[in-house]
């Protein structure tokens, strides 16, 4: 029978399943659970079984372990005085030898065949115009990462050349400084290294090298700010870890015409004065994939267009990505009216007069005064709130006053 089958669970146990298997080893192991004389060597074991699982649900610690065992945590795991092999306790738990992680964790040092850690993404940020997003994209760009040395295959020596246990780090790589985990300047984590003339040629010993390669990336029609794209396996190479993603994180820029919302855009439409009155059939605007739409508004019955009115086209918004549909295109009127001095002479005002709607009926009042008034003046740096103009005058006036006695 396998280990596995010995703690009840599979090669691929979750996370649920060997948390499970965790309490069933303390459970056995309690001290409150077995004969007095046993209690002694019972504590022991059930402070090891905590440890080690503290260890494989902590992620840090897990991959401190994943590569180094039990050394890693010389130093933090006292306590035990040595009477128990933590390494045989995670053995009995989870059913991995030499310091093995449970099923579906990775194993450590002397472990089975497992799955290599993975190495860190590398994010980058990709800007795109609303152009890209709608059309979609296919772009070309040379990247530079370290690759494993093909001549050494990542040993960092000569053939048939052995390393020496590293000196700085005592052959740790990665250790434990302040609860922070550092790689050892000297060996590069290795936790071995080889003397200058046992080094390889290639890499100098580094175990890895510069390589450029030309990688392609494709953003999808329809794609939104904010997505990711994702080169799997195209970071930096490290030994005995499985290559990190280079992740694209797509930002859109800002479009002179466009907005978007979601899957729908919208924009400014501009007509003038006469085509508000009397209606219009024309381009009006050049899409994103360089169409022009043409809008036909023929004006029945005197019926106008007035300014910030919303037209619906529907259709022609944003596409959905693995779809044929797209979202709506919202076209909001603005009225260019006629610049200063357009009307040349008298007549012209008159026969304006005579087509536009007559005023409204004059308003009555007692009294009438004419009055003088400037054009062109901004509101908003005029407008004074009342608040604020009583305050001016005097801050303290109006406000409550202490009585006197």
């Amino acid at each position: 029978m396998s280990r596995p089958e010995v703690l009840g669970v599979s090669n691929t146990a979750s996370k649920a399943e060997v948390k499970k298997a965790y309490h069933k080893a303390a459970l056995t192991s309690h001290p409150d659970k077995v004969a007095h004389e046993d209690r002694s060597d019972a504590e022991i074991k059930f402070k090891a079984i905590s440890q080690a699982y503290e260890i494989l649900y902590d992620e840090d610690k897990r991959n401190l372990y994943d590569q180094h065992g039990m050394s890693a945590f010389e130093k933090g795991a006292g306590g035990m005085g040595g009477e128990v092999d933590l390494d045989d306790i995670l053995q009995q738990m989870f059913g991995m030898g030499g310091g093995g992680a449970p099923p579906g964790f990775g194993g450590g040092r002397g472990a089975g065949p497992r799955k290599p850690r993975k190495g860190k993404d590398q994010e980058q940020r990709y800007e795109v115009t609303l152009e890209e997003l709608y059309k979609g994209k296919t772009t070309k760009f040379a990247s530079t990462k370290n690759v494993i040395c093909s001549l050494c295959k990542g040993s960092g020596g000569k053939d048939k050349a052995k390393a020496k246990q590293c000196a700085r780090c005592g052959g740790n790589g990665p250790g434990l400084v302040t609860q922070e985990q550092v790689v050892c300047s000297a060996c590069k984590g290795a936790g071995n290294a080889f003397k200058d003339k046992d080094r390889c040629k290639k890499c100098k010993g580094n175990r890895t090298i510069e390589e450029r390669k030309v990688l392609e990336l494709y953003i999808p029609r329809g794609a939104k700010e904010g997505e990711r794209i994702v080169l799997e396996g195209e970071a930096d190479q490290v030994p005995d870890q499985e290559p990190g993603d280079i992740v694209f994180t797509l930002v859109e820029t800002e479009h002179h015409i466009f907005n978007r919302s979601g899957s729908d855009l919208k924009a400014d439409m501009h007509i003038t004065l006469a085509e508000a009155l009397c209606g219009f059939n024309r381009v009006v605007i050049k899409h994103l994939d360089g169409r022009g739409i043409q809008i036909n508004h023929p004006q029945p019955r005197g019926r106008i267009l007035r300014p910030d009115e919303v037209l619906k086209v529907a259709g022609e918004g944003m596409p959905l990505k693995k779809s044929d549909t797209k979202g709506d295109l919202y076209l909001i009127v603005k009225i260019n009216f006629p610049s200063d001095g357009w009307l040349k002479d008298d007549i012209m005002i008159q026969n304006l007069q005579e087509l536009l709607p007559k005023p409204e009926e004059p308003i009555h009042a007692e009294t009438v005064d004419e009055v003088e008034y400037e054009e062109n003046v901004d509101i908003d740096s005029q407008w004074v709130d009342a608040d604020e103009g009583d305050n001016e005058d005097g801050e303290d006036e109006g406000q409550p006053q202490c009585a006197q006695q």
